[in-house]
């Protein structure tokens, strides 16, 4: 991994949210990179209940200002830093006061999903490509991890088709089976086809479960990492039909060298 350039992009992420499968792994595998002499960049949504104070995040006044538009609406992009302590690894948050000051994930007190999420996760999605094209960093693979990121391998293939910073990056996603039960707002593919898509691109998604989200992202990946044990049989059965690489599920104790391989015989070729 030694110069590769690997950008994270993740729905969570430990120590700034509870561990579970997906926060634990987008830790450790830019951390196994980082670790390996590989350079990385770690994007994620800056929920409302992660602890600005305690974690020392600030905002970056170069990178913040521009204003993405998310179903005809002006939505400003706020872009904050944090370091996570001992691993001298950098965090770009995505914030908007709309979409994220709220003190909680993905749903409310009773569980219900936020009824905007499918808007939270085109704005994370659109965020995230702004922000490292101001930072001109162009990487050899860009690694997804979790539901709310699932929509950037459509956008950076469909709507930033033509962007020349991604023409050569590789796209990976990690399927986790760890979802959500019920749908995303059932207008969302019609916000997703606002920005130009073609409706054929984003067909799963006019409904929008879990299993048709991460679909839509393996289909636009290059490559795809299998991140649990077990998961739904609709998905797994959509995945064993693609005709790209697929790395099997790995427990996180033997992950490296697994993950380190895979990265370099069988998406960088």
């Amino acid at each position: 991994m030694n110069g590769k350039k690997i950008l994270f992009v993740s729905s969570e992420l430990v120590p700034y949210l509870p561990e579970n499968p997906v926060s634990l792994m987008s830790y450790e595998t830019p951390r196994m990179v980082n670790s390996n002499g590989g350079q990385i960049r770690i994007f994620m949504p800056r929920f409302g209940n992660i602890n600005e104070r305690r974690h020392q995040l600030h905002e970056v006044i170069r990178l913040s200002g521009m204003n993405l538009v998310i179903n005809d609406m002006d939505m400003p992009l706020i872009i904050k830093v944090a370091s996570i302590p001992r691993e001298r690894i950098q965090v770009y948050f995505i914030d908007n006061e709309e979409y994220f000051k709220r003190k909680a994930t993905f749903t409310d007190e009773e569980g219900t999903l936020f009824p905007d999420n499918d808007e939270r996760a085109i704005f994370f999605a659109k965020g995230v490509v702004e922000t490292v094209k101001k930072l001109n960093w162009s990487p050899d693979i860009i690694h997804v991890h979790g539901w709310m990121a699932s929509l950037l391998p459509l956008y950076l293939r469909k709507y930033y088709a033509d962007e020349p910073i991604f023409q050569d990056s590789k796209i990976v996603t990690s399927v986790y089976g760890q979802g959500f039960d019920g749908t995303l707002d059932t207008g969302m593919m019609d916000k997703v086809l606002f920005d130009g898509v073609d409706k054929e691109a984003v067909a799963p998604l006019s409904e929008p479960s879990y299993n048709n989200l991460l679909k839509v992202a393996v289909d636009f990946s290059d490559a795809v990492i299998l991140a649990s044990e077990n998961l739904p049989e609709e998905l797994s059965s959509h995945i064993a039909g693609l005709e790209k690489p697929v790395l099997d599920y790995v427990p996180v104790q033997g992950f490296e060298e697994a993950y380190g391989k895979f990265y370099t015989e069988e998406v960088l070729n």
